[in-house]
């Protein structure tokens, strides 16, 4: 496997040096920054991932409005306490996405984060302070608890959020592949494991955060 440093010089030789491969690099926020985070916040970014899979995130954007209004905020208390048939509602609501899958995956991460703010005092304060080291096991827990937070959703929303993060984009995978950690988009635990091991070492030798280390990655093909 390459050194990070050697991965960020094909990196720069392909994009025309060092300071246009970090040019715009977002920075993660601090655990404390993440945990202040509302819950609200979480869903709703959640959701717009959830409705934005498969159509055009125009069409979604142009809609946020009345979505947001539909899903009253996405205040978490005031979703999980409206009546079993206020989904039937939202599905025929013509301000959303009416996808009934879409919609009852909402409502389940609704449930979710009201679980786990209960637990840790807010969803964010889980998110914060999930380690760096185990951003893998983060995906797969939003995978295993969420809805519809599998694939790139779960981990793209952590990214829009902040959390240092990377993401299985084509021409990262492509990286992995090339360096012999795996042989395809990760699915098992054993290939998630390899994963993040890859990006622990590349992180003891760069000291980078792992949504700069995954930047440089996709940008070395």
């Amino acid at each position: 496997m390459r050194s990070y440093d050697e991965i960020l010089a094909i990196a720069a030789d392909r994009k025309g040096g060092v300071a246009a491969v970090l040019e715009g690099m977002p920075q993660p926020l601090s655990a404390d920054a993440l945990a202040a985070i509302p819950d609200d916040r979480w869903l709703a970014q959640f959701a717009r991932g959830i409705l934005q899979a498969g159509i055009s995130w125009s069409v979604v954007d142009k809609k946020w409005p009345g979505i947001e209004a539909a899903f009253l905020g996405f205040d978490i208390t005031a979703i999980t306490f409206q009546p079993p048939d206020w989904a039937h509602e939202l599905i025929g609501d013509t301000r959303i996405i009416r996808s009934p899958p879409k919609v009852q995956a909402i409502l389940h991460n609704a449930a979710f984060i009201r679980r786990v703010r209960d637990e840790a005092g807010s969803f964010g304060r889980r998110i914060g302070d999930w380690p760096s080291s185990d951003f893998a096991g983060l995906v797969q827990w939003l995978q295993a608890e969420g809805a519809r937070l599998g694939g790139n959703t779960g981990a793209y929303a952590l990214r829009q959020m902040g959390k240092d993060s990377y993401l299985m984009s084509q021409d990262v995978v492509a990286r992995l592949v090339a360096e012999g950690v795996v042989d395809k988009a990760p699915s098992s635990k054993k290939a998630w494991a390899a994963v993040q091991e890859a990006f622990n070492i590349w992180q003891a030798q760069s000291g980078a955060s792992l949504t700069k280390i995954s930047r440089v990655l996709a940008q070395s093909l």
